[in-house]
Formats: C-alpha cells, sequence, structure tokens
C-alpha cells in the first residue's frame, strides 16, 4: 500500500509539474502577447488577429506570394515603389488599419510606425529605455555579438562614447585621400578591363564596391595591419552568408565565428606586442575595453564584437548606396551629364579633397535622393524596455517598434 502511495504522489507531483509549465508556456506564448495587444487596442490601435505560435507570419506569406507577381508585372524600370513588391501585407495593412498598426511575429508583437510625428519622436529618443530588440541578438549573434549594434543600457552607451568620436567630421575628413586613393584604383582597374576587352566589358560593379568599401573599412579600423582586415571581411561575409541559409549547419557557422574571432585576436595581441603608437579606430577600441563599463562582457569580446559591428555597418551601406547611384545616373544620364560637368567645373584635372566635396551642391542632391529612395535600412527597429510615450501613443514593454523609413521617405 505505501509503494501504491509513494506512485500515486510521484504521479501527481509529475501531472501538476507537466501542467506548469504548460500553463507557464501558454502564457508566454499567448497571454502575454495578448495583454500587450489589449493595451494598444484600448489606444484605438488595430491589426490583423495572430494566430497562435506563429503570429501573421502565414498572411504575410500568403499576400506576398498572391501580389508578388502582379505588383512586379506592373512596375516600370523608373518605379521605385519597391515597398509594395517585397512588403505588399504593410501596405494593404497600412490602409486598413491606419498609419499606426500592431502586428505579430511568432509571440513577437511589434507596432508598425509610419506616422511622421510619432516617427521623429521615436527617432529623436535617447532614453536607454528604448533599446535594440532581443531577438536580433538572437537572430545575430554569432555575427554581431554584444557589439554597439545590438548592445542596450550603459554598455551601448559606453561603446557609443568609445567609437563616435571617431566618425565625426574631422575625422572623415582626414579619410578623403584615402578614399580618392581606393577610388582612383577601382576607376583604373574598370579602365583597364574595358580596354582590354575592346570597348566594352560586363563588370561586376556590386563585388568591385564592396571590396572597395571594405578596403577603406580595413584601414580605418586596422591601419598598417588592413591586409589582415581583408581576410577578416572575406569571412565575416561567408559567416552572413550562412546565417541566411537555412541549409547550413550550426558547426560552419561555429567555425566561421571562431576563426574570425581568432583573427582580429591576433592583430589585436601584435598590436599590444609592438607597443604601437597608431590612433586608428581599433586602438580607440582596445582602449575602451579596459574601462569597467562593458559589463559582462570580457575585454576580448568587447573588441571583438566591436571590430565586426564596425565592418558589418561601414561596408555593406556604403557598397549598396554607390551602387544605387551609378544605376540611377544610369538611369537618367542627363543627370549624370549635369554631375559630370560640376565635378569637371569644381575639380578640374585636380583629385577631390574634402573643401571641394561641399561645392558639389548637385553632386550633394543626387546622393541624397539616392538615400531617399533607396535607405541602407528601410526600417529601424526598437524594443521598449519600459513603458514609454511617443505621441498619443503609450508603448507596453515589451513591445517592438518598427519605423518605416521606406513609407516615410516616400510619403507624399
Amino acid at each position: 500500500m505505501e509503494v501504491v502511495a509513494v506512485v500515486k504522489i510521484v504521479f501527481s507531483l509529475a501531472l501538476l509539474g507537466v501542467f506548469g509549465l504548460f500553463i507557464h508556456l501558454f502564457d508566454i506564448l499567448w497571454l502575454k502577447p495578448e495583454r500587450l495587444r489589449a493595451k494598444l487596442r484600448r489606444q484605438g490601435i488595430r491589426g490583423p488577429q495572430p494566430y497562435f505560435l506563429v503570429g501573421n507570419i502565414p498572411d504575410m506569406k500568403k499576400k506576398k506570394k498572391k501580389k508578388t507577381k502582379s505588383i512586379a508585372a506592373a512596375k516600370s524600370p523608373n518605379d521605385h515603389d519597391y515597398a509594395s513588391m517585397f512588403f505588399p501585407f504593410f501596405e494593404q495593412w497600412r490602409e486598413k488599419y491606419g498609419r499606426n498598426f500592431m502586428f505579430s511575429l511568432g509571440n513577437v508583437q511589434l507596432l508598425y510606425v509610419t506616422d511622421p510625428y510619432v516617427a521623429k519622436e521615436i527617432s529623436l529618443c535617447t532614453s536607454l529605455d528604448l533599446g535594440k530588440p532581443a531577438y536580433q541578438h538572437k537572430e545575430l549573434g554569432a555575427l554581431l555579438g554584444q557589439g554597439i549594434l545590438t548592445s542596450n543600457g550603459a554598455l551601448w552607451a559606453h561603446q557609443r562614447k568609445t567609437i563616435a568620436p571617431q566618425l565625426f567630421m574631422d575625422k572623415v575628413k582626414d579619410m578623403v585621400n584615402l578614399m580618392s586613393e581606393a577610388a582612383s584604383l577601382l576607376v583604373k582597374s574598370w579602365d583597364g578591363k574595358i580596354e582590354s576587352e575592346g570597348g566594352m566589358a560586363d563588370i561586376r560593379a556590386d563585388e568591385d564596391l564592396r571590396t572597395f568599401s571594405s578596403y577603406i573599412i580595413s584601414k580605418t579600423l586596422f591601419g598598417a595591419s588592413y591586409t589582415k582586415g581583408t581576410d577578416i571581411f572575406i569571412r565575416l561575409r561567408a559567416l552572413r552568408n550562412a546565417l541566411n541559409l537555412p541549409t547550413k549547419t550550426n558547426r560552419e557557422i561555429w567555425r566561421l565565428e571562431k576563426e574570425v574571432n581568432s583573427m582580429i585576436l591576433k592583430i589585436v595581441k601584435e598590436r599590444t606586442k609592438d607597443s604601437c603608437d597608431q590612433k586608428d579606430l581599433l586602438q580607440m577600441i582596445i582602449e575602451g575595453a579596459n574601462s569597467a563599463n562593458i559589463g559582462p562582457l570580457t575585454s576580448e569580446q568587447f573588441i571583438i564584437d566591436n571590430c565586426k559591428n564596425v565592418y558589418l555597418a561601414g561596408y555593406e551601406p556604403t557598397a549598396i548606396a554607390a551602387l544605387w547611384g551609378l544605376m540611377l545616373l544610369a538611369l537618367h544620364p542627363e543627370w549624370q551629364a549635369r554631375v559630370r560637368a560640376e565635378v569637371f567645373e569644381v575639380c578640374g584635372d585636380k583629385v577631390p579633397d574634402a573643401d571641394m566635396l561641399r561645392k558639389m551642391k548637385m553632386l550633394t542632391m543626387v546622393i541624397q535622393e539616392v538615400l531617399r529612395l533607396y535607405p541602407s535600412s528601410p526600417i529601424m527597429s526598437r524594443e521598449a524596455l519600459q513603458e514609454m510615450k511617443f505621441g498619443d501613443i503609450h508603448i507596453p514593454k515589451g513591445v517592438n517598434v518598427w519605423v518605416s523609413v521606406l513609407d516615410l521617405h516616400q510619403d507624399p
């Protein structure tokens, strides 16, 4: 009888444990997200009804599959409204629910903002209570770690204080000669290829511009060790591609991450051993790693993460903006002729410097138009780490906020 009683007790406890776990998971996966949605609904913010576990992902896939072909067929080559092609669900939800609406990705609750006044308040917010989304670190942890692009709070503030001074205008001016040198080499390589192929050649401008921007970032970040920095760049691109492919194994991602980390540390150890007095960005990061403000990170991890962050934040947006600029000038030869005439008028046969660049008003206007049509980041993503208010909207803690840069740039 005693054995039977013990078995019943154990079984009851196990049953209670399973039931408790079920309640806990149900709370996390449904009740908590529903509470967040209810707080937004009470303020008049609406959105599509999500499904359990998957949120609105099935709807998004269905709408994109249904609309992409018809939208693509209707677009002309000069139509820059690509948002309706790649994100038709956002356009439809905005028409149905208004400028600001909510939706779900799994159990992540998002507030999509296109109201310019609310977006302005969010973009100007300096509170540490508005931080980077937790899902971003989970998805890109191997690539970005806890660097400036994914960290929050005091750690982010310290990283910004360390890196930002190196990107002020007086520092950027010092890079103009480096950029001019790299650009001259790139143009000469294109000229040589065209000449060798009889006046016409296929040029992989995207690859060449990525190499161009990575060279500049490598020189800026690693100084004299830029050749080793180029090797790091190659592996970082491979790591990013591995993260984007569902067929890649965790083992390959782990291997690439380990290689990148060891290569960065090797440069740092050589720098420390040689007692180098270079004042490049790497040196500033090394000095920042010796601060007590890096929280749970080790000094080595602080250096590794921020080197990777600077690389990825610097090379890709620059290369993509330059590529779109070349494409748009090719589509509009009349503007290409105007910009070309301005460059010759200001520079003559000299290499451009910082003062000359300031005088190129038409070129500046073209660059700004390129960035308006094709921003480097079409969506600004943040998470409310505490309850916050922007405009008339009270945003509950845990809600992710997406500000649509695309909509703001193209809203008449």
